[in-house]
């Protein structure tokens, strides 16, 4: 049994991260595959660590364009009244009239 992963990046260039899970014959073939999924999750954040901390330092670098939001976003939202919510309680239905 074996865990794969497969990451292709912005540039297209593909990463494949993989963590064997063998399970002797004595053990508990979950527990081999909880450890394997521990050791995944070790390669996953060593994989995306550096992308995480460029990340941070470019939201650092601009603080200005956070603060500002993001104006496009909010013209699209106001015209799509499709996802909008009656907060003022439940929606009016007329009541049934009596049989």
């Amino acid at each position: 049994m074996e865990l794969l992963g497969e990451y292709v990046g912005l540039d297209g260039q593909q990463q494949r991260l993989r963590v064997p899970c063998e399970v002797p014959t004595d053990a508990d073939p979950y527990e081999t595959l909880l450890s394997g999924v521990a050791q995944m999750r070790d390669l996953v954040t060593e994989l995306f660590g550096p992308l995480v901390q460029q990340e941070a330092q470019d939201r650092v670098a601009a603080p200005e364009e956070a603060l500002d939001g993001d104006d496009e976003d909010d013209a699209e939202d106001e015209n799509n009244t499709d996802n909008r919510t009656n907060s003022d309680g439940p929606s009016a239905k007329r009541p049934k009239p009596p049989s």
